[in-house]
């Protein structure tokens, strides 16, 4: 028995216990960054706070055990003029030389900086021991927060961004910015990584703006940029069957892909629609899975979303087990957003 729902303030020690097993920039495995965290996302559900600075923390419940077991996030704007979005562009320096008859393209990193940027999905966590569950989990909190972006379309910006994982070293630490970010800035990865949660001014203040020959760089570096680690290679796949593709972007802490779309082109937003529900006995694995959800202004929580298999009943209801219409907290004949998967 689970469910996704909006967070709360006072889910802090759950969700830090949820935090410490990837400890990323987005969701850091310090209780005061996390405190700070969920009372920026009460505001944003709450809707006050301006829509470019709402960021909307959402917990995955096991209903059965009374815990918090994954979290994913949605930034409205990620880049603004106070806090601009940082990325390395990924380009080519072509070259010819008459004299010599050689022609050489150079794989370079510019430094970049978007004032006015996309919605950003990103803080996917799902705890180990149920990342193998029969109930796709984490496909249900990954895809719920596109279902979020349809019911609050004006919030969002016309791109979604994704920030992917590459592969790192064991200790977590970044061969890119070993090579390049140490050298520029005088801080090891981690140092960085924690100074980046307050601002990113010394990125801008540090780093050259001329291109960055990657041939300079050693080839176990060259090798990493814009790849996608072992552990995010789903991740990689399901974004691409929904609409998102590399843009050509890395991060210049970790050297990590950014995957792009276009809000109203990606599948899960552009197919979502309403529906009346109708309780059944049972829908069984062969019948489509879907994602639903629900915002009722006044409960607690306000927002929730399940996934589950579904009966099509006609253009504009479903089906679904008695059980998911419990978990989702609505009556029989109710209506819900929903996008296939």
């Amino acid at each position: 028995m689970f469910r996704i729902r909006q967070s709360y303030r006072e889910d802090v020690d759950e969700v830090l216990a949820v935090a410490q097993h990837l400890n990323t920039v987005n969701l850091p495995a310090d209780r005061a960054d996390i405190e700070t965290i969920l009372e920026r996302s009460d505001k944003s559900f709450a809707e006050a706070v301006p829509v470019s600075e709402r960021e909307f923390l959402f917990v995955l419940e096991d209903l059965a055990q009374h815990r918090i077991i994954g979290t994913s996030m949605i930034y409205a704007q990620h880049g603004t003029k106070r806090a601009p979005h940082i990325f390395y562009r990924v380009e080519n320096d072509e070259r010819y030389s008459v004299a010599l008859d050689k022609h050489f393209i150079h794989p370079t990193l510019r430094i970049g900086y978007n004032y006015n940027g996309p919605t950003e999905i990103g803080g996917l966590i799902l705890l180990p021991e149920y990342r193998r569950s029969s109930e796709a989990l984490g496909k249900t909190l990954s895809y719920m927060r596109f279902l979020f972006i349809r019911m609050h379309r004006p919030w969002f910006r016309d791109q979604v961004l994704s920030e992917l994982l590459p592969p790192l070293e064991t200790d977590g630490t970044s061969k890119l910015w070993e090579a390049l970010g140490r050298k520029f800035t005088g801080l090891n990865y981690l140092e960085a990584d924690r100074r980046s949660r307050e601002t990113k001014e010394f990125i801008h203040a540090l780093f050259p703006s001329d291109p960055i020959h990657t041939e300079l760089l050693p080839d176990d570096v060259r090798a990493i940029i814009g790849q996608v680690g072992p552990d995010t290679k789903a991740v990689e796949r399901m974004l691409r069957r929904i609409g998102f593709d590399y843009a050509d972007q890395i991060d210049p802490f970790d050297g990590g892909p950014h995957f792009v779309a276009r809000t109203d082109d990606i599948t899960l937003v552009r197919d979502a629609r309403e529906v009346a529900v109708a309780a059944v006995e049972h829908a069984d694995g062969e019948r489509p899975w879907a994602v639903l959800a629900v915002e009722t202004p006044g409960a607690r929580p306000a927002f929730r979303a399940i996934g589950a298999r579904v009966i099509p009943m006609g253009p504009d209801a479903v089906g679904i087990p008695d059980s998911a219409r419990r978990r989702l907290g609505v009556e029989n004949g109710q209506r819900v957003w929903l996008c296939f998967g």
